[in-house]
């Protein structure tokens, strides 16, 4: 679930066409585990700071794995940013699986609005989920999950490094939470494996615990881009 910027082309008109893919040892979210190997492809357009991305999560291993297509329409002004996500899971309310149903009691897409502002030494992101396969706080109703998170970008002579902290601030089975826990603390290192003069293939790993569910997972990937 996200977004990973890749490869841009630039027209003259200012559209941008970012097209990507990330090969992964394993499916780490918000410090939830969602699968094993996979392959997770991105494609999007731009235009003045109005954006439309399709990401994708496919498992390469295990059958059982999440398969997830999401779409992402968001908006960037200045360090200002937000957006909706209609995300679909081969898994839910619906047992068939199927795309294009949007009951609102036995779909399987779930839709979060986020809002965030990137400060340039660090930024911080909001996302609520609104509508479709939420999860139930400890009442059982609709828990519109919650999930707050900062990151911090840094360089280390030729290695990129991003530290992220995130939580959950109220209680949702979604998120496995009885109240405001602390669900992601990850550190991520990226560099460049040069191949040719012009081409090069981004590597990088990546160290994630979970506080919560007191499970830490270590995981390696490489984006495949023009």
């Amino acid at each position: 679930m996200g977004v990973v910027l890749g490869g841009t082309a630039h027209a003259q008109d200012e559209i941008e066409t970012t097209i990507c893919g990330d090969v992964v040892s394993s499916y780490i979210w918000r410090g939830q585990d969602l699968g094993s190997v996979s392959l997770q492809p991105t494609f999007g357009v731009g235009y003045k700071g109005l954006s439309l991305t399709a990401w994708g999560s496919y498992g390469l291993t295990n059958p059982a794995d999440t398969k997830e297509f999401d779409l992402t329409l968001g908006y960037t002004i200045g360090g200002l940013n937000i957006g909706v996500t209609d995300y679909w899971f081969n898994t839910g309310l619906d047992p068939d699986g199927r795309y294009f149903k949007y009951d609102a009691h036995g779909t399987n897409h779930l839709f979060e609005a986020n809002i965030g502002y990137d400060f340039g030494f660090a930024s911080l992101q909001w996302f609520t989920n609104f509508a479709g396969n939420d999860g139930l706080n400890k009442d059982g109703n609709r828990a519109y999950s919650s999930y707050i998170e900062a990151t911090v970008p840094f360089r280390l002579s030729t290695v990129k490094w991003t530290a992220t902290a995130g939580a959950v601030p109220f209680a949702t089975d979604f998120y496995g939470t009885t109240g405001f826990a602390v669900t992601n603390l990850s550190l991520r290192a990226t560099m460049d494996i040069k191949v040719t003069d012009s081409f090069s293939i981004p590597i990088f790993g990546q160290v994630t615990g979970n506080p919560c569910s007191q499970k830490a997972y270590l995981v390696l990937g490489f984006t495949l881009q023009p």
